[in-house]
């Protein structure tokens, strides 16, 4: 029988007090792991250990800035000691500036490649050689379309996660010998509190012009809902994946595939 079971596996989701990686954590706990996560404040931690409270699970929350080595490596330092050996990591935290690339400073492309580039690289080097001596692990990298796709504005966005994806390979490529794999999820545009406002009907009744082109862009014909990462993340985490290692699993409702409605 497949086994999508996380029972007894310590997994530490970063940036999981809401949102993509809040879900995430949650069906890991559902599918019997412990919960570790972070965020970069206090008062960001204790909302997120509220609801996971809330929601029946007891997790572990942290304060640690996942740019800084020094801070992460005591971090996990913490959980290993707390909750135990970490078997799973979700590099989940992430920013975007929505900055035109000639207005964008220099300073403000550096901060988008540190936390979503140089983050996951600083937490997966943390995690890797107890996961070496623990005899495997897995690494879940949140990339994105952007991975695969240029758009207006997120230069340093696209750059960030085109360069996550080929650390994910990498990883698969260096320690796969390690029994660990190295995977990402791309997802694509979800429901989430914070694009609410672009699917609100507008005042004439209209739909927002950006909730029109998504639709318009997705085979499904909707924004997607976070739940619907947590199957592939489980999978991603589970001995039902032991095979599969350096591959980005786009969860988009079929954008990258499609070329989108031709205009009536």
């Amino acid at each position: 029988m497949v086994n999508f079971s996380l029972e007894g596996k310590v997994a530490f989701v970063t940036g999981a007090s809401y949102g993509i990686g809040f879900a995430i954590a949650k069906a890991y706990a559902e599918a019997g792991a412990k919960i570790a996560f972070c965020d970069l404040r206090q008062e960001s931690v204790d909302k997120g250990l509220a609801a996971y409270e809330e929601a029946g699970i007891k997790a572990y929350g942290y304060v640690c800035n996942v740019t800084d080595e020094e801070q992460v490596q005591a971090t996990v330092a913490k959980i290993e000691e707390e909750v135990g050996t970490i078997d799973i990591l979700v590099n989940n935290a992430g920013i975007i500036k929505r900055i035109p690339m000639h207005e964008m400073s220099a300073e403000e492309f550096r901060q988008v490649i540190d936390v979503d580039l140089n983050a996951p690289f600083i937490c997966s080097k943390a995690v890797i050689p107890a996961m070496i001596k623990k005899g495997g692990g897995k690494i879940i990298n949140i990339c994105s379309m952007m991975s695969e796709l240029g758009r207006e504005t997120v230069s340093a966005y696209a750059a960030a996660k085109g360069g996550l994806k080929m650390l994910t390979k990498n990883i698969c490529s260096e320690y796969g010998e390690y029994n660990i794999q190295c995977n990402g999820i791309g997802p694509g545009y979800i429901a989430t509190p914070q694009t609410a406002p672009l699917r609100e009907r507008q005042a004439d009744g209209s739909r927002h012009p950006f909730d029109q082109f998504i639709c318009a862009k997705t085979p499904a014909g909707r924004w997607l809902d976070a739940e619907e990462l947590t199957g592939p993340a489980v999978f991603l985490a589970s001995e039902a994946s032991n095979a599969v290692n350096g591959h980005i699993l786009y969860v988009d409702g079929g954008i990258l595939a499609y070329i989108g409605k031709q205009p009536k």
